[in-house]
Formats: structure tokens, sequence, C-alpha cells
């Protein structure tokens, strides 16, 4: 009973921030994407190499969606229960773990250690804006960028090194289990950087206690909407977008090469545009800006997409890159480290479930229409939502 009292009463501790922890956090940024990305890239060599059906394909890409969806609830209580340093440390654990396991047998394993390595990067998907808020306050905005600024990379390269990887060293199996190289190094470095202290004693009014749900919250549930629309958007975008500019006449090869355009548009964004819009006392004007390229670019697709494709991704990729302005919101809108470790799971356990309604609901008016206007619709509607939401999240005020 005593060491419970003392568990419960001892100091809450933060993170010390240092030049190595913010290599970590980049570090950790860099592997929440190639897992889920260097799949797609080698998908069909993997259904035949496991004479897998169509099926079990679409289940593979579904996990982490329902992964991250899953993961808003969990996280918080999972860095209360054993300190934020530890739950970033299990979260990168899993993630290499699974990019293991995953490549050892046939199509169940495969499924099962994708469950297991995207488990770990929905728990980190939440935690690690937490980090960013607990120990660079004083750089939230340059860190930020940098951290979604990764991402952003870590997605892009996954999908495009992941086929000569493939080629290189003889087979999708270590193509594939080579991006646990990466996710182990993000692991030892984050251990050596994650050093604390005790958190500074601030007065807290019990009625507004920690354990509070932010379900009732108004701010809560826009920020959440806007990160969700922004999230859906960017889901359709990717998913659809090079079937549309084929459609219309694009070759195969263009229309790949139009959508990498459109994830690496993001990363001077994310760069050089965060820790401006993150010293400004509103971010609204920031996300309506770029929404307005966003709108520009689905609008010219929805008219037009074979007369200017390279216009279109340029503006739509412009668009898209207000995701990094929807994590610093997150960070931004909270008062403390524990409110945006809810915020986060709030936002991303909605946002991501409405990302994956997205592009089934575009294919389902797709196949129902019998062509893009009305899918299209549902895309002006997205993007409509994400700068409305997006300008009420935006305003400076706190959960």
């Amino acid at each position: 009973m005593t060491q419970t009292l003392e568990k419960e009463h001892s100091p809450a501790r933060v993170l010390v921030a240092s030049g190595l922890l913010g290599v970590a956090v980049v570090l950790a940024a860099l592997n929440l994407r190639p897992a889920v990305t260097s799949v797609g890239s080698v998908l069909e060599e993997v259904r035949n190499s496991l004479h897998a059906s169509s099926t079990w394909a679409g289940a593979l890409t579904t996990v982490p969606g329902l992964c991250f969806a899953a993961a808003g609830g969990t996280a918080p209580w999972v860095a209360r229960r054993i300190g934020l340093p530890a739950a970033v440390s299990v979260a990168l654990a899993l993630l290499t773990g699974g990019l293991i396991v995953r490549v050892l047998d046939g199509p169940f394993v495969v499924v099962g250690g994708t469950l297991v390595a995207t488990a770990g990067i929905a728990l980190a998907n939440v935690l690690i804006p937490v980090v960013v808020k607990d120990a660079f306050l004083a750089r939230i905005g340059l860190m930020s960028g940098l951290y979604t600024g990764a991402l952003q990379t870590g997605g892009a390269v996954g999908s495009a090194a992941t086929p000569p990887i493939d080629v290189a060293l003889g087979g999708w199996r270590p193509g594939l289990a080579s991006w646990a190289v990466l996710a182990g190094v993000a692991l030892m470095v984050w251990l050596l950087a994650a050093r604390t202290r005790p958190a500074p004693v601030v007065e807290v009014d019990p009625s507004d206690s920690g354990r509070r749900s932010l379900l009732g919250n108004r701010l809560a549930w826009t920020v959440t909407l806007f990160f969700g629309l922004q999230s859906c958007m960017a889901y359709i975008v990717m998913g659809w977008l090079p079937a549309v500019f084929i459609d219309a006449g694009v070759s195969r090869g263009d229309a790949g090469l139009l959508l990498g355009l459109i994830s690496l548009l993001g990363l001077p964004v994310s760069l050089f545009l965060v820790p401006i819009a993150a010293r400004a006392r509103t971010q609204s004007w920031w996300v309506v800006g770029l929404g307005v390229f966003g709108l520009v670019g689905t609008v010219g697709v929805m008219v037009a997409p074979g007369q200017a494709p390279l216009v279109w991704s340029i503006c739509i990729g412009i668009g898209m890159s207000v995701f990094s302005l929807a994590i610093m919101t997150i960070t931004l809108r909270a008062r403390t480290g524990e409110d945006t470790g809810r915020l986060s799971g709030m936002a991303q356990g909605i946002g991501y479930l409405l990302a994956a309604l997205g592009p089934f609901l575009f294919g389902l008016l797709h196949q129902l229409t019998g062509g893009w206007t009305v899918p299209f619709v549902l895309l002006l509607a997205a993007s409509a939502g994400q700068m409305i939401f997006g300008w009420l999240a935006g305003r400076p005020r706190f959960v």
C-alpha cells in the first residue's frame, strides 16, 4: 500500500530537450510511414509469392488505418501507466519487431506482423506530438516542421526505395525487412536521448483534472474534424488520383510521378512555413491559404484532368501540406503535455477513421455513377470542410 501511494504521489517528470532528443524525434518520424508505403510498392509481388487473394491484399492495406484509429484512446493511457519515454520506446520496439516478424512466414504472419508494426506506429503518431510539446515548447514551430517533414520524407522514400532494395537484396522479404534496421536505429537513439527531469510544480484546478475527457469539448472536436477532413482528402488523393489521371489519358508512369510530386511538396512547406506559422498569433490564414491551392487543384482535376495535370498536382500537393499545420495545431491548442496527449489521441483516433472511410466512399460513388464528377463533389466537400474547421482550429484558444 505504501509503495502504491509513493508511486501516485511521485513528482511528474518531463523530457529534457537536447540536440540528441531532436535527432531521436526526427528518426522516429522517418519510421512512421515506410512500414505502410513500402508494402504498397511491392504488394503484387508479395501477393503472387504467397498465392494470396485480393481480399487478403485489401485486409493488409486496411490494417494501418484501423490501428491508427484504435490508438486514440490507447496511447494516452499507456503513457500515463508507464511514462512518456517508456511508451515511445514500446512503440518503436513494436514497430521494429513487427517489421521483422511480417517477413518470416505466410499470409497470416504478414498480416500479423503488419498489425504489430502499425500498432507501434499508431502509438508513436499520438505520442511524438506530446514529446514536441513537453520538451521543445520554445521551438515548437521548428520541431513540428522537422517532425512532419520527416514523416512525409519517410513515406515517399519507403515507396520509392523499396523496389530497388527488393531487387538488390533478392526478394520482397529482405526488401521489406530492411526497414527494421532504420527502426532499430531510431529505438537505440531514443533510448540514449530520453533523459527526464522533475516537472515544474503548477497550480491545477481540481475540476480540470488531467483525466477529464475531451469528448464534450467543442474546440477538441473542431481540431479533430480539421485533422480528419484533411486526412480524408489526402487518403482519397493518394488512393484514387492516379486512376483519375490514367482515365484521362495520362500514362501510368507519369501518373505515379505526379503522385510522388504531390507527396514531396509537403516537405518544403513543413520545413519553412510551419515555424513561421507557429510564431503567428493565429494559424487560420495559413490554413485557408494552403486550402485554396488544394481547392483550385481539385476543381482543375474535376473539370479538365488531362489538360494540365502537372499544374493541378502542384496545387493539390501544396494544399495537402496543410497536414503539417494540422499536427502543429494539436500541440498549440493544448496547454500541457497531458492535454496534448489526449487531444492528439482524439484527433488522430477519430480523424484516421474518417480518413479510412474517404477512399471507400469515393470508390463507391465512382462505381454507382460510372464517372468521376460525383466522387469529386465528395472531395470538394472534404476540402471545403477542412478549410472551415482549420480556420476555427487555428484561432488562439485552448482545450
